[in-house]
């Protein structure tokens, strides 16, 4: 609290500048020396002196910093209901999937539920389906209920609604099957039409760089007209145009799209006053000086004061694509996302800016990373590499999780058709990830570990092979492609316990695996026997991004073909930044 109160800012206006005071930087200094078997007396202590702040009208944060999240949020959509905001993203074969996010001033998020506890045709999701299944999810409210559509290119586009969006949401309704129909948002519109815009994925369709609309009926569950070409980007300048949000005002239709890449795009506003155009268009952000590039995927939200912002991603290739803010301002009922330093109608993305002004100040707020598995609810971070079934493991009030080994198939070649991976997003640009676990094994070739995933991917396993386990890195390259691993044994491991448990007997490992992850990307093992001093293990890997998503961080238990299933327990998994 004294700290809090000695960095107290000198009040400068409303410039973008503005100082940026908050607890929790200065807390981190302070305990940056403590282990972290403390860290739930730090957290409570973070808490305490937020809330004190808080209470005394301390400031908080006056300046927003892009990105606001250096982690994988991609081709979010938001709105806000009251003085709240929601946001979703593409989880792909994630499970679970599509995150609710939640922020009350577009800075501060936590993430808050998932809206699926599978994804479906359930039998085919059952098995890593990587690259398919919820592209670019659209949050919409409309008449007391919150809805979310997506396109899967396999299947076609789905909904989802709920009334209570941290609470269950509905089972998903098809709304039009089909192939290569992607990144749906809805429209309410003031007569009562409901409408659907979309884009193509040439992969499916072959064919893209186009945007059609469709109506659906009254209760937004079924397109009930063909579609009608809006737009197309087949013009020498916009080319794959993708991921449009639909949007009305002052008796305008918007869409606000991407076109021309992920890596290399821009932001594009249509404008029509027919929903079925003719559509005028413009380009309202591009990367211009900054080292932003992109600008990519996002949406628009008023807030509750009049303001406009626009949030979107920058792709970081193995971070992912990482959340920004940016200002918009409407002129001649054109958005100009961004700073319009030359004033040509068109934004740059900015690095910082001055806060939204949502009526309130909000304590500092950030997306939960560490879980010492203590409940019977897996951690919101957490998603599994297919839909869950028991087999995977198991959750408990016993202090741990456990994880069951997968069985490998008969003709194994890498991870990349293992299902029960446990990862979570890499949460910044340096980290580290540290996992206390206890290893179980009957069967020789059995093995658990801390794996960095991607279409790179490189963990540290241990693996049991006779009266001893045995320390491996192993390395794998376009995983995708069906590409051996390559495995260097680093050590030999006695057991730390061994005892009778049916017909074989049981061997455990007590170990303590970390990986330290630098710019670039680069990832630099290591383990422990006494949680005290860390060996580095094998050679720096460098993380590759997967299909579609970012890299990913977490553990994993196989058994080979034909044996039974070992296990691993973790106590905990701890994030360092």
């Amino acid at each position: 609290i004294l700290c809090y109160t000695m960095n107290l800012p000198k009040q400068s206006g409303t410039g973008m500048m503005q100082s940026v005071v908050s607890i929790y930087p200065v807390a981190v200094l302070i305990w940056g020396k403590y282990s972290n078997r403390e860290m739930n007396i730090r957290r409570f202590f973070l808490l305490l002196c937020n809330l004190v702040g808080y209470a005394l009208g301390l400031p908080a944060q006056q300046t927003a910093v892009n990105p606001l999240i250096y982690a994988d949020v991609p081709d979010m959509s938001m709105v806000r209901v009251d003085d709240t905001y929601y946001m979703s993203s593409t989880t792909m074969h994630m499970v679970p999937g599509v995150p609710i996010m939640k922020s009350k001033d577009l800075v501060n998020w936590r993430l808050a539920n998932y809206a699926l506890k599978e994804i479906e045709p359930t039998i085919f999701f059952n098995a890593p389906q990587h690259g398919k299944g919820v592209w670019a999810p659209s949050i919409r409210y409309h008449n007391g209920e919150f809805f979310i559509y997506w396109g899967d290119p396999d299947w076609g586009i789905f909904m989802v609604k709920t009334k209570d969006p941290l609470g269950e949401w509905e089972k998903p309704v098809l709304v039009k099957a089909g192939k290569g129909m992607i990144d749906p948002t809805p429209l309410w519109d003031e007569d009562g039409k409901v409408y659907l815009v979309h884009a193509w994925a040439g992969s499916r369709a072959a064919f893209n760089s186009v945007i059609t609309v469709c109506e659906m009926n009254a209760e937004g569950t079924k397109v009930i007209s063909e579609p009608v070409l809006v737009f197309d980007g087949n013009d020498g300048v916009n080319h794959t145009i993708e991921g449009p949000k639909f949007y009305k005002r002052n008796g305008y239709y918007y869409i606000l799209a991407p076109a021309g890449g992920v890596v290399t795009g821009w932001q594009l506003a249509l404008r029509s006053r027919n929903v079925y155009g003719p559509y005028e268009s413009k380009i309202v952000m591009a990367q211009g000086d900054t080292d932003i590039n992109g600008p990519h995927q996002g949406g628009w939200v008023e807030t509750c004061t009049g303001e406009s912002w626009f949030i979107n991603f920058q792709d970081k290739a193995m971070y992912g694509r990482v959340l920004h803010l940016n200002p918009v301002k409407w002129e001649n009922d054109w958005p100009v996302i961004g700073e319009d330093k030359d004033g040509d109608g068109c934004g740059e993305p900015v690095k910082r800016y001055k806060k939204p002004d949502v009526g309130r100040i909000y304590p500092i707020e950030t997306p939960i990373e560490s879980d010492e598995f203590n409940t019977r609810q897996l951690g919101l971070q957490w998603e599994w590499h297919a839909n869950y079934q028991d087999t995977f493991g198991f959750t408990s009030d016993l202090g741990y999780i456990r994880i069951y080994g997968h069985i490998l198939s008969k003709d194994f070649v890498n991870f990349w058709e293992v299902p029960n991976l446990l990862l979570q997003k890499f949460p910044a640009e340096e980290f580290t990830a540290t996992a206390k676990l206890k290893v179980s094994a009957k069967a020789d070739g059995q093995q658990s570990g801390l794996i960095v995933m991607g279409w790179d991917y490189g963990y540290l396993g241990v693996v049991k092979e006779g009266d001893k386990f045995i320390l491996n890195q192993v390395v794998c390259k376009d995983a995708e492609q069906r590409s051996p691993e390559t495995v260097t044994h680093l050590a030999e491991l006695p057991v730390s316990r061994r005892f009778g448990a049916g017909l074989y007997p049981n061997y455990e490992r007590d170990i303590y695996l970390q990986v330290k992850v630098t710019g670039g990307g680069i990832c630099y093992f290591s383990y422990s026997l006494d949680g005290r001093k860390y060996t580095l293990a094998g050679v720096p890997f460098t993380a590759r991004q997967g299909k579609w998503i970012g890299a990913k961080v977490g553990l994993f238990s196989t058994a080979p073909y034909g044996k039974e299933r070992g296990w691993v327990d973790a106590d905990w998994f701890r994030i360092d930044k």
